[in-house]
């Protein structure tokens, strides 16, 4: 009966500050029953931030210590409001004896503990970077799941954000923790498609041994080419001194063979933490060597080499690919043409491939396709309102082909908080349509689309020659 007295009164409250603070709003739509809507939701919120900022009315107080008990910070709430909003708060205060509830925060928990309690009376908060992952920490202990949603999203949204040291690998730790699911993947997603910038950043040193790892064993990675994710790799080795064993772990994920030969001379005459560990990836330097110096094809028969060594990542430099910015993507079809080298070993690498690359604005999908008329003519397949495809082929045929396949890998850039960064990733043999998503939610027509950098296209083509005996997934 208390409780219910307390809502009365506080709604009744409540109900006389809005009234006399504002003029009756009537929406001039009626519902479904044909009345107008009464609308006082905007001076409610903005009443219950008075009532906390001012404590009109409280009848609990928050005591908010860290572990030390070096910084304690005194509230005077409502017991209503904090139950309505948290069922974790509700019990505690429902158990709790006298009118104090004393809480324990960390140190960063502590510093926003104010914005959250806020939160529950006005829905709202202003944050900045450092503060989300305090923010999510709380809205999980006390199961405010709006706000938890909400972070989670705003962290998603905010990953190309600028930060003096960095944030991301910080976020994907705390998801790892909390088991977020969606955010981890996605602060993953983004460190791989954008490691080459990573690299380059304050930030990377900083990523843990974990980390640091997992982004290794993947076959996603982009990056200008192999030698400098190892130079990334020696410098995070340097930095951070691990043992023995996490240094030879990680410099045995290095894809050496996918390195010309004079860069792996000179990585062993030049670099400091090979030279130290050059024993525990002696093999895969003396495989990569073989590699380069006989038939792939030829080697396969006598060794196994079936393994990511011999499968490239997604690398930037020109000899696997071109970028490719297309003006007025929804105009008409564009075409254009780029070489790359046969394969990644060097029996291959003086051997150059032509291709062709094909966009299309207007491409029927060919599950929605009909191939003849009546009279049993071919019906065109460039149609209004079609989705977009990229197509890609060899302009030649050659028996040097023989062996060795290609997958093709369209890289579609956008601008996020004015940076270009790596939206999406499409693997296929010739073309996008294989995907069936390609560029389904871009909406090119939309001069506002994030797909979109000052009305053009951003493109990049990566072509992954595997030798047919070698092919593995990774």
């Amino acid at each position: 009966m208390k409780m219910v007295k307390k809502v009365v009164l506080l709604l009744q409250a409540v109900w006389v500050w809005t009234t006399a603070a504002d003029p009756l709003k009537v929406d001039g739509q009626p519902d479904d029953g044909g009345a107008d809507t009464l609308s006082h939701s905007l001076s409610l919120v903005q009443r219950l931030e008075v009532m906390f900022l001012q404590g009109n009315g409280s009848d609990v107080t928050l005591r908010v210590e860290t572990p030390d008990a070096d910084e304690v910070k005194l509230m005077a709430v409502h017991a209503l409001v904090l139950s309505l909003q948290s069922p974790v708060l509700e019990h505690m205060l429902r158990v709790r004896n006298g009118s104090t509830l004393t809480l324990r925060e960390s140190p960063e928990c502590a510093a926003v503990f104010e914005k959250f309690i806020r939160y529950l009376y006005c829905g709202d908060l202003s944050l900045r970077l450092e503060q989300a992952t305090p923010l999510h920490r709380l809205a999980s202990k006390y199961q405010v799941s709006v706000l938890q949603r909400g972070l989670t999203d705003y962290m998603k949204l905010n990953l190309a954000r600028d930060s003096p040291s960095g944030h991301v690998a910080g976020w994907y730790e705390y998801a790892l923790e909390a088991g977020d699911v969606s955010l981890r993947d996605s602060c993953l997603q983004y460190l791989a498609w954008n490691l080459s910038s990573v690299l380059r950043s304050g930030e990377w040193t900083g990523v843990s041994s974990q980390l640091l790892m997992t982004l290794l064993r993947r076959s996603d990675l982009v990056v200008q080419s192999e030698m400098e994710l190892f130079a990334g790799l020696e410098e995070w080795i340097s930095h951070n001194r691990p043992d023995g064993l996490m240094a030879e772990n990680a410099l045995r994920a290095v894809r050496y063979a996918m390195m010309p030969p004079r860069d792996l001379f000179r990585l062993q005459t030049q670099s400091a933490v090979l030279a130290r560990y050059q024993e525990s990836v002696r093999d895969l330097l003396y495989m990569s060597y073989q590699f380069h110096a006989a038939s792939p094809v030829h080697m396969a028969k006598y060794f196994d080499v079936n393994c990511s060594l011999f499968v490239p990542r997604n690398y930037l430099a020109p000899v696997w690919g071109s970028s490719w910015v297309v003006a007025n993507p929804t105009r008409d079809d564009r075409s254009t043409s780029f070489q790359t080298q046969l394969g990644p070993s060097a029996h291959d690498a003086s051997k150059r491939v032509t291709w062709n690359i094909l966009f299309s604005p207007r491409w029927m999908p060919l599950t929605m396709r009909p191939m003849y008329t009546e009279a049993g003519a071919m019906q065109p397949t460039r149609v209004e309102g079609g989705r977009p495809r990229v197509i890609v082929t060899p302009a030649t045929s050659s028996a040097d082909f023989a062996g060795v396949t290609f997958q093709k890998t369209l890289l579609v850039l956008a601008q996020r908080q004015g940076r270009l960064l790596v939206k999406h990733i499409y693997d296929f043999h010739q073309s996008t349509e294989e995907n069936g998503d390609f560029l389904a939610d871009a909406d090119l027509h939309r001069r506002t689309s994030e797909y979109l950098v000052d009305g053009s296209l951003v493109l990049h083509v990566v072509i992954k020659p595997m030798y047919q005996s070698l092919v593995t997934k990774n």
